[in-house]
């Protein structure tokens, strides 16, 4: 199931263009010898202004290297799938879910594809918004707005593997169960802006959205949730997901 998000956001805030700087990662490791800033500014879709400024913020955290005027994917890039790493990469992420979570008045979730798992990495809750029960987050991304996201996102061969070891069970009588309705999204190029939604499939009196994210060969999903009475609210929240994860959340995800 899915709603279409409207084209056009409310205007940036300190929250505001992390999916354009992971679009910039995804282009940047298509270019193993590197890439220029007019390159990626077009494959892209970037004004090149706004693609120096995201790539000199890039190169200074080590997310990018710059090498004779190229751009190449930085030693940074592997820690966006390293859980266990510094304690303070983990602090930021929770702090910018939370501040997520805040402004949207929904529960946030950041999920990422490890080692043929789908792991719930942090989450944040907002006031009338608690998270979902995270006890079978793993076993149940057939019914998660975000599970389902990386499942859209994996290779056929990965999804097979997955739902082999992870079956498509039942937690509620709205639960998803044929593998073959499951929703399907580009790894690389473009990818439409309409979120992937879970109504009361985890749990009854619960919806949810996500987003993708792509970064090298990374995958993952922003996503929220909220109760059954406030859905209505899931494609706005989806559509500001989409132009509010600020520049600092691509520092974030790289940095844990």
């Amino acid at each position: 199931m899915t709603d279409a998000v409207a084209a056009n956001g409310p205007a940036p805030t300190l929250i505001a263009s992390a999916q354009r700087a992971l679009r910039l990662l995804e282009a940047a490791a298509r270019y193993p010898k590197g890439a220029t800033a007019k390159q990626l500014a077009r494959d892209t879709d970037l004004a090149l202004g706004t693609a120096y400024h995201l790539l000199r913020t890039l190169v200074h955290d080590h997310y990018l290297e710059r090498r004779k005027g190229l751009y190449l994917t930085g030693p940074a890039v592997a820690g966006l799938v390293r859980y266990d790493g510094p304690a303070t990469g983990r602090a930021r992420l929770k702090a910018l879910l939370g501040m997520l979570a805040d402004e949207l008045s929904a529960a946030v979730y950041f999920t990422w594809y490890r080692h043929g798992e789908v792991e719930l990495v942090e989450a944040a809750e907002a006031p009338g918004a608690p998270l979902i029960d995270r006890n079978c987050f793993r076993a149940a991304a057939h019914a998660t707005a975000s599970g389902k996201t990386v499942l859209a996102l994996m290779t056929a061969e990965e999804r097979r593997d997955h739902l082999a070891r992870y079956p498509m069970v039942p937690f509620t009588p709205y639960t998803l169960r044929d593998p073959a309705c499951l929703p399907l999204l580009p790894r690389q190029g473009p990818r439409r802006v309409v979120p992937i939604t879970q109504f009361q499939e985890y749990e009854i009196g619960t919806a949810g959205a996500a987003v993708p994210i792509v970064a090298g060969n990374g995958i993952g999903a922003i996503s929220v949730s909220l109760p059954m009475a406030q859905a209505h609210r899931l494609a706005g929240i989806a559509s500001q997901l989409h132009t509010r994860m600020g520049d600092d959340f691509a520092a974030v995800a790289f940095g844990i």
